[in-house]
C-alpha cells in the first residue's frame, strides 16, 4: 500500500456564513476522487459551521490549538474543544504564524506534543525564506524546524508534514517541481535517520505555497509529493481539481 494522497484547504482569515457554505456545498456535490484524503480549515469561528453541514468521509482542521488543556489562555482554543465538536485535525507550525505572531520551534512543538497526545491528526509545517534559499540553507532550516518536533513526538503516524516555501505563500511563485521534489525527499531521508524508517515511509509530506489546479498536475507526480496544503485556491470551485490531481 503507497501513502494515500492528502490535499487540506487552509481558508486563513477568509470567509463568512454564506461563502462558507457555498465552499461546502460545493465540495458535498463534487465527484471526488475516493483515494484522496480530504480536510478544509475555516476560520475558527466556522468549524462547527462546517463540520456540520460537510458529508461524511471528509474532516474538519482548526488552525491553530493552544498546548494547555485548559485555563486563563484569552483568545485560545484546546484540543479537547476541538475534539467535542467533532474537529480532528490542526495546522501548526504555518509560516504566518512563524513569523507575524512569532511562533518558536519549541512552542509549535509544544503544541505538537499536545495534539498527538490528545487525539489529534497535526498537519505540521516547514519552511525556509527568500534569503535562506538563497543562502543554500533550505534543508537546514526545515530540518531544524523538524526536529523540535521529532524531540518531543516520537509517533509520527498522525502527522502530516506541510513543506510550504515561504516566499512561495500567495505571492503567485511556485517552487519548481524539481525543488519541491528535493526538499521533500531531504525530509523523507531526515526522518529515516531521525525518527524511523517506518515513519519516512509512511508520513506524507504535502507540499504548499500557491498550488493551483493548473500546476498541481505535475506537482503530484512527483514521488515525494502526497499532496497540497492549499490556501487561497481552497476557496474557489478550482479546489476540486486540486483534489483529484492525482487522477486527472
Amino acid at each position: 500500500m503507497g501513502r494515500q494522497f492528502f490535499v487540506g484547504g487552509n481558508f486563513k482569515m477568509n470567509g463568512n456564513i454564506k461563502t462558507i457554505r457555498d465552499i461546502v456545498h460545493n465540495i458535498n456535490q463534487a465527484k471526488l476522487d475516493p483515494n484522496v484524503e480530504v480536510v478544509i480549515a475555516p476560520p475558527s469561528l466556522y468549524l462547527l459551521l462546517a463540520r456540520e453541514h460537510l458529508r461524511k468521509g471528509i474532516e474538519v482542521a482548526a488552525q491553530n490549538v493552544y498546548d494547555k488543556p485548559n485555563g486563563a489562555f484569552t483568545g485560545e482554543i484546546s484540543v479537547d474543544q476541538l475534539k467535542e465538536s467533532g474537529i480532528t485535525w490542526t495546522i501548526l507550525g504555518h509560516s504566518e504564524r512563524r513569523v507575524i505572531l512569532q511562533e518558536d520551534d519549541q512552542f509549535v512543538a509544544s503544541k505538537t506534543k499536545a495534539a498527538i497526545d490528545g487525539g489529534l491528526g497535526v498537519i505540521l509545517c516547514c519552511g525556509e525564506s527568500l534569503e535562506q534559499r538563497e543562502a543554500n540553507k533550505t534543508i537546514e532550516v526545515v530540518t531544524t524546524q523538524l526536529k523540535a518536533v521529532a524531540d518531543k513526538v516520537k509517533d509520527w503516524s498522525k502527522i502530516v508534514v506541510a513543506y510550504e516555501p515561504i516566499w512561495a505563500i500567495g505571492t503567485g511563485k511556485v517552487a519548481t517541481t524539481e525543488q519541491a521534489q528535493e526538499v521533500h525527499a531531504a525530509i523523507r531521508e531526515w526522518l529515516k535517520k531521525e525518527v524511523s524508517p517506518e515513519a519516512a515511509e509512511n508520513t506524507r509530506i504535502l507540499y504548499g505555497g500557491s498550488v493551483t489546479e493548473k500546476n498541481c498536475g505535475d506537482l503530484a507526480k512527483q514521488p515525494d509529493i502526497d499532496g497540497f496544503l492549499v490556501g487561497g485556491a481552497s476557496l474557489k470551485p478550482a479546489f476540486v481539481d486540486i483534489i483529484n490531481a492525482k487522477s486527472a
